[in-house]
């Protein structure tokens, strides 16, 4: 089945104009498929999945100025995004509703405030990322899709099948590997948490860009250093509909950000059953509980990780326990579903309204 729509049957656009793959890129192909079982929404950018109902950019350009049910709501997440749908109801007279999710937890730009500012609906993906708007947004948490996303039956048959050690305790990092994302933490805390515990190891998966190919291969050469290249894993990024057996492969996780707008590793993690080592950035407090489903420390603090997970791997059925509890928490709160509803709430508001 062809993943195009006809844009005259769509009341919303979910636009995903980065050509990288990247958190924003991941929530669209995860989140649109789930909302067009519920409404009419397709999402339109230059890479995308058959799996996501789409239309062509093309078709921004010769689509009806009116959808079917009126003017159409565009979603942007980009500050690009809010510029193109400006422009489409603007310069080419479109009727569109302009909604825009803010994941940033920092002091916008004179551009980014202008740009919300002439937003229909603004969300935001946590409470703490809503106190840093100048208007008043809907909070409304991501979700994770729960049925892809699930433990694995038999964690020895996914590592044979990605090509890692079968055996011993197996402690993951992934997204983006750079300063802001903490890699570097998460390698120093690995360095010391694995000279005492011959049966674990690291894997740090994840793209650098061209910017940050000399942190990435400073990153190797600590490693080679210290005795641990066949220890401490390094994986190339794989496409977001991958992900779930890599999270399957994992005994825990990590996420040692200095800075995150939401952070989605954590709910990917917990969702298979991974308990999560997690900094206090972000909306990581407002996702894991700490004690129950992983344990919350200071950013940039590589011995307070190694102390956590020692912590955990000295006592396997707290880590079995806050496996369960993860696995619990994300089908009770966090289920894709949830935030699918929520946003297409705001959808029928504009579009009813």
């Amino acid at each position: 089945m062809t993943p195009y729509r006809d844009p005259r049957q769509i009341d919303v656009i979910a636009p995903n104009f980065k050509r990288r793959l990247s958190g924003v890129t991941s929530t669209i192909v995860r989140l649109v498929p789930i909302q067009a079982q519920g409404i009419a929404i397709a999402a339109v950018g230059p890479i995308l999945p058959p799996q996501v109902p789409q239309i062509r950019l093309v078709d921004l350009i010769t689509m009806p100025r009116r959808g079917p049910h009126g003017a159409r709501v565009w979603h942007a997440r980009r500050n690009s995004e809010m510029l193109g749908g400006l422009a489409l109801k603007y310069l080419l007279g479109k009727k569109l509703w302009l909604v825009f999710t803010s994941a940033s937890q920092r002091r916008h730009t004179w551009l980014t405030k202008a740009l919300i500012a002439r937003m229909d609906a603004v969300i935001a993906t946590s409470a703490r990322t809503a106190a840093y708007l100048a208007r008043p947004a809907t909070v409304i948490l991501h979700g994770i899709d729960a049925d892809s996303f699930h433990p694995a039956a038999n964690r020895a048959v996914v590592r044979r099948k990605l090509g890692l050690p079968e055996d011993g305790v197996l402690i993951g990092c992934f997204g983006r590997i750079r300063a802001q994302k903490g890699t570097d933490v998460f390698v120093d805390a690995m360095i010391t948490a694995l000279h005492n515990r011959p049966d674990a190891r690291a894997l740090v998966m994840g793209r650098a860009l061209d910017k940050y190919a000399d942190f990435a291969r400073d990153l190797e050469r600590r490693v080679a250093q210290a005795g641990l290249s066949e220890r401490i894993l390094f994986r190339p990024e794989v496409p977001v509909w991958d992900m779930p057996q890599w999270y399957q492969a994992l005994d825990l996780f990590v996420a040692p950000q200095r800075w995150e707008g939401f952070g989605l590793t954590p709910l990917e993690a917990m969702a298979c059953g991974v308990p999560v080592v997690a900094t206090t950035v972000g909306a990581f407090e407002e996702l894991v509980v700490d004690g129950e489903t992983g344990v919350l420390v200071a950013p940039g603090a590589p011995d307070a990780i190694a102390a956590a997970i020692g912590q955990l791997l000295d006592d396997p059925a707290l880590i079995a326990r806050q496996a369960a509890n993860a696995r619990a928490l994300i089908e009770k709160s966090f289920r894709i579903e949830n935030e699918a509803a929520a946003i297409i709430a705001i959808y029928r508001g504009l579009l009813e309204g």
